[in-house]
């Protein structure tokens, strides 16, 4: 049996998710779900600010899973799924469940745990390079093996005995002879001569194997039970019987142990592994889930053929801040409102870019053209988000559009918006406690204008108070090597969104001057004070490109 892996699409903002990025993949996946009956989930690249875990809580809805890399995985592939056996089978009985199966490996279990593989490479080693008579008790053999793998029938003795001592021999000479080489605990093969049968029961024989379907004699019997030997029949002759008794050994005496195995979680990405099979003379390797326990085997083969992740990824196109191993997956759909980036697809998508002020406006527009109503939870999240993007619609990004599905999700969601707005600016400033770092990060995003690499910060601020606690720890931490950002420069905005202005801090060769030249200001420091700027997207990295072009 195999596990065709059949994925489900996945949603994804960007790496450092705002309100916007995360409500508009919730809401997308829940369109695209019921425009196509397929499956499509939800994810994030990064996490959750204040403002969005507020948005969600409020609204009840739960936390997209993180996933930080979308590279393909061992859980992408084709699993083939082959029941675990015991240690203790027969080399036999592990032979024919590989036939059956057809597969060359086989893994050995105990309560769903691994404990270690048997390949039909170890089978052949067992029948050609076996030459010790002894080797039945060295691997302490189960009486009911032997019996199972000879089609044997017991007529006396007991079949769960396990064999820990003596060898195997095949009685062809006279009883005189035979007392010479017999010892206690062996098992002898032999026909149906009486003599022979009797002298190696004397001799404290453990079993008699008696071939070709001989009956025994009622005497030999109650001379095996008073010397507490077993004695079993077999159809087979004694040449076969010499050549199957070996395929008798217990598969833990041959199988690779734990310790030496070779083994891959679901959840290991497939270049991480591919060296490490491709050197190793196993065929097929087993795949533990992530509680450890065993699911099924990959190949090489498998390998060849694994699938993509298939990804629709909103409110951004720049590789730079999409999901990491985005280049290895495969994007079905965009859906944007800013500048065109550098995302490269192997095949046409289907592309919505719309100079809007929110990604979740256009998703609202599609419910519209699709003739669906949102629901009341998704109607609040598509508005939280364009109250977020335009803040408060004040914002210049800010279009008629938005403002109409603004009104209308509102209208679905019971929300007024000056009021709720301000709850969620309110809860997305708590600043208290956060680090310079974790302040940079939280609304960042990075670009690239000639060669030069860019990466402008925003946090919004509801009092004065808020951007003074803000502004020298931010100065502090730029002032440092941005080159160990992998940034030329770097600009932090400090938005005070009641009273519609921005400080920008400004470090890198010539950040400041960019800043000045482009808004016709001045400033003596790496902060400038900016009246009517709030908006990253259409106001601050515009005009900075513009510049930096010029």
């Amino acid at each position: 049996m195999v596990i065709f892996m059949d994925n489900p699409v996945y949603v994804f903002g960007h790496r450092n998710p705002d309100t916007d990025s995360i409500c508009s993949a919730i809401c997308y996946a829940r369109l695209k779900t019921l425009l196509t009956g397929k499956e499509h989930i939800a994810k994030r690249a990064g996490h959750l600010n204040e403002e969005t875990q507020y948005v969600l809580s409020k609204n009840e809805v739960s936390i997209p899973e993180y996933i930080k890399d979308v590279r393909p995985q061992v859980r992408d592939v084709d699993i083939h799924i082959i029941e675990g056996v015991s240690e203790d089978i027969s080399m036999k009985a592990a032979y024919h469940y590989m036939k059956e199966n057809n597969t060359v490996t086989l893994p050995i279990l105990s309560n769903g745990e691994l404990e270690g593989l048997i390949t039909l490479g170890d089978i052949s080693k067992s029948y050609f390079d076996v030459y010790d008579s002894n080797i039945l008790s060295v691997a302490h053999t189960s009486m009911q093996n032997i019996v199972d793998t000879l089609d044997a029938t017991v007529v006396t003795g007991d079949i769960g005995q396990i064999v820990d001592k003596g060898k195997v021999v095949i009685a062809t000479a006279n009883p005189d002879m035979m007392e010479q080489y017999i010892e206690e605990g062996d098992i002898i093969i032999l026909g149906n001569r009486y003599d022979a049968q009797l002298c190696a029961v004397e001799m404290n024989a453990r079993c008699i194997v008696i071939c070709e379907g001989v009956n025994v004699s009622k005497t030999i019997i109650k001379v095996a039970q008073e010397n507490n030997c077993m004695i079993i029949t077999t159809e087979y002759d004694t040449y076969t019987v010499a050549r199957l008794i070996n395929q008798s050994l217990p598969i833990r005496f041959y199988m690779t142990p734990k310790e030496k195995m070779i083994k891959f979680k679901i959840t290991d990405y497939i270049e991480d592994i591919e060296d490490t099979m491709a050197k190793r003379r196993f065929r097929d390797f087993p795949i533990l889930g992530e509680n450890g326990k065993y699911i099924g085997m990959i190949s090489r083969r498998n390998l060849l053929k694994h699938g993509k992740k298939k990804l629709i990824l909103v409110d951004h196109n720049e590789k730079s801040q999409a999901v990491f191993g985005v280049e290895t997956a495969e994007i079905l759909e965009i859906i944007d409102h800013h500048r065109l980036g550098s995302i490269q697809t192997m095949t046409p998508v289907f592309f919505r870019n719309q100079p809007l002020g929110c990604t979740s406006t256009i998703i609202g527009l599609m419910y519209e053209e699709n003739g669906l109503i949102p629901e009341k939870t998704i109607a609040a999240l598509l508005c939280s988000a364009i109250i977020s993007d335009t803040l408060i619609l004040k914002s210049p990004t800010c279009t008629q559009v938005d403002i109409d599905i603004c009104k209308k999700m509102a209208q679905i969601a019971d929300i007024d918006i000056e009021s709720y707005g301000r709850e969620m600016f309110k809860a997305g400033s708590n600043l208290v406690g956060r680090t310079s770092e974790e302040l940079f990060a939280r609304d960042f995003k990075k670009f690239s204008v000639n060669d030069i690499v860019i990466g402008v910060g925003q946090v919004n601020c509801m009092t004065k108070e808020e951007t003074d606690m803000v502004r020298q720890p931010m100065i502090d931490y730029l002032s440092g090597d941005i080159s160990k950002m992998g940034l030329d420069m770097a600009f932090f905005m400090i938005t005070n969104v009641l009273t519609e202005s921005s400080e920008v801090i400004c470090f890198g060769n010539n950040s400041t001057q960019i800043i000045t030249n482009s808004f016709s200001t001045v400033s003596d420091s790496n902060v400038v004070s900016l009246k009517g700027v709030v908006s990253r997207k259409k106001q601050l990295l515009p005009a900075i490109m513009e510049e930096l072009q010029q």
